[in-house]
């Protein structure tokens, strides 16, 4: 790994500085990373992470919106030496995230008068949600000192705690921490469809956490899913209650106290969306089983998944699946109409995992 360099001392200018982030928002300490590497380079690429996801209390901006927000703090100059690319994250492979990495940044920098450009690294580094820091060694890197007090997280949670009073909060302590192109358009946000969605998340997030406060240690929680596949075809459901109200999600669930692991799946199955396979076939029918857990990958806090990966016998009819009254609403769905958008959670990443689906939606 090549040494930090210090963004204060003088060296060459790079012809290429990578910064990456999430940025929800974006907000004045991402700015002071962005102004320095304009400064440090001829051109700036500001990878922008977590593209593609459902709108969730950790990722409530999508990449378009964030794009906007990040442009309205420069001027045109600026703006034509940033390039603003979209990141699909790889939760469970670092190698796929890595080469996106890589693939995204060798497009944009192309080696300048038959030799290959300097392109380095730069960003705050605050430990572990920096740790991609460490995974180009074939960059320089450039530490930019942190901004302190300044924190996305703490500014979702005032956001989604101030309603209905979001434009009192914007109008005043977010513009310590936020340009203002950025307050209004979150202005706009909080007046729409989407914020009153997510504060109804945050309202049963906060009694979740209510109910558990009293908890001696916080509480780990276990829950299976299953990724059922047949010609082409992965079983979902429909969610039809808060939190993801209309998103789509593998089946699964809780355990019960007394429940094998395989047991509690093929339950899930049986009485969720009452798939029309016989145990034994499904039993005969699994081909990998995996635990998943992403620390942040849900919302009810630790969560982690045993996912089981059941690969039906082609046919050409698709297993018949029964409604369940006032429940979730099962269905199949192609492989090639997955849409990461309209996935809960990390239900995306887990059948990747599975199937080793590319990486490469969307484009920048």
């Amino acid at each position: 790994m090549t040494p930090f360099t210090d963004a204060t001392s003088e060296s060459p200018d790079f012809d290429c500085l990578v910064f990456i982030g999430r940025f929800q928002p974006p907000h004045l300490g991402h700015l002071a990373v962005i102004h320095e590497a304009l400064k440090r380079a001829r051109q700036v690429i500001v990878m922008v992470g977590s593209a593609w996801q459902a709108r969730s209390l950790r990722n409530p901006w999508r990449f378009e919106e964030r794009r906007a927000m990040l442009r309205s703090a420069f001027d045109t100059d600026d703006n034509e030496r940033l390039a603003i690319v979209p990141l699909l994250d790889a939760l469970y492979n670092n190698d796929v995230w890595v080469r996106d990495v890589q693939r995204k940044v060798r497009d944009i920098a192309s080696p300048l008068e038959a030799r290959l450009p300097r392109i380095g690294l730069i960003g705050a580094n605050r430990g572990q949600s920096s740790y991609y820091l460490t995974l180009f060694p074939q960059w320089e890197s450039v530490s930019v000192p942190l901004v302190e007090g300044i924190s996305a997280s703490q500014i979702r949670e005032r956001l989604f705690h101030s309603s209905p009073s979001a434009g009192d909060y914007l109008s005043t302590g977010a513009s310590h921490d936020l340009p203002p192109g950025v307050v209004d358009t979150l202005c706009d946000f909080c007046a729409g469809y989407d914020y009153r969605q997510l504060i109804e998340e945050q309202v049963l997030l906060d009694q979740y956490r209510s109910a558990w406060a009293q908890a001696p240690y916080p509480p780990i929680f276990v829950t299976v899913n299953a990724v059922v596949v047949q010609s082409g075809h992965v079983l979902l459901v429909r969610r039809t209650a808060a939190p993801g109200k209309g998103l789509y999600a593998l089946p699964g669930g809780f355990i019960n106290p007394h429940e094998r692991l395989l047991d509690a799946c093929l339950r899930e199955l049986r009485e969720r969306v009452r798939l029309k396979v016989p145990e034994p076939v499904l039993k005969g029918s699994l081909r990998g089983q995996r635990l998943f857990d992403e620390p942040h990958r849900s919302w009810r806090g630790r969560t982690l998944a045993e996912a089981f990966y059941f690969a039906l016998r082609p046919e050409q009819q698709l297993p018949r699946l029964k409604p369940v009254q006032g429940g979730d609403h099962a269905r199949w769905v192609a492989l090639a109409d997955l849409d990461p958008e309209s996935l809960f959670e990390d239900h995306f990443f887990i059948i990747q995992d599975f199937l080793g689906l590319p990486a490469d939606f969307g484009s920048s």
